[in-house]
């Protein structure tokens, strides 16, 4: 196996989802133009979400090694200034999806990994992992309003940042399913 080449290593093992975004950003800020991280992580979500966050603030998601465990990601600081990611700016609460979610214009996209979902998910929620999303986002109705889903709000962000300009309606649900009290379904 060819070693590859970094100029920081970030040890985010251990760390569930935002953690290891939050640790990228900040590392990353200490970085040139043109260096590489290598983030490792154990968060199976962070795949995902180091991707997603890279292409929407201008940095280059080079791949993931799996190495047991541990993921090892690898990301080149974009050569021109780093931006955060805007904040999608229509975002609703728990309570506002719960009133919601049973109107027939309403889809709920759960875009948390599939183990994720299949423990605890709001029914009738239709998952589509966000690392998948782009690919898959023509499997949506267009005609619905889509409230987007995760752990905390932070993938459902970027989530609904790619729908929109996609075309279709979105609304981000913030806390999410780390604060979710009504009635949740499992697939296992």
């Amino acid at each position: 196996m060819q070693t590859i080449k970094t100029d920081v290593v970030l040890d985010a093992r251990g760390l569930a989802c935002p953690m290891p975004i939050v640790r990228t950003k900040k590392s990353i800020k200490t970085l040139e133009p043109g260096q590489v991280i290598e983030v490792q992580a154990t968060d199976k979500g962070s795949t995902a979400d180091l991707r997603a966050w890279a292409n929407s603030t201008g940095n280059q998601y080079l791949g993931t090694i799996e190495e047991g465990d541990v993921l090892r990601h690898y990301v080149r600081k974009s050569s021109g200034n780093d931006q955060e990611a805007p904040a999608f700016t229509q975002v609703v609460n728990n309570e506002t999806l719960e009133t919601v979610r049973s109107n027939d214009d309403v889809l709920v996209l759960d875009i948390r990994e599939t183990a994720e979902y299949a423990f605890a998910h709001i029914p009738n929620a239709i998952n589509i992992p966000l690392g998948e999303l782009d690919t898959r986002s023509d499997e949506l109705d267009k005609t619905k309003t889509i409230y987007v889903v995760c752990r905390t709000g932070s993938r459902s962000d970027l989530a609904s940042q790619q729908l929109d300009a996609k075309g279709f309606t979105v609304q981000n649900v913030v806390p999410g399913m780390s604060q979710w009290t009504f009635d949740t379904a499992t697939t296992v």
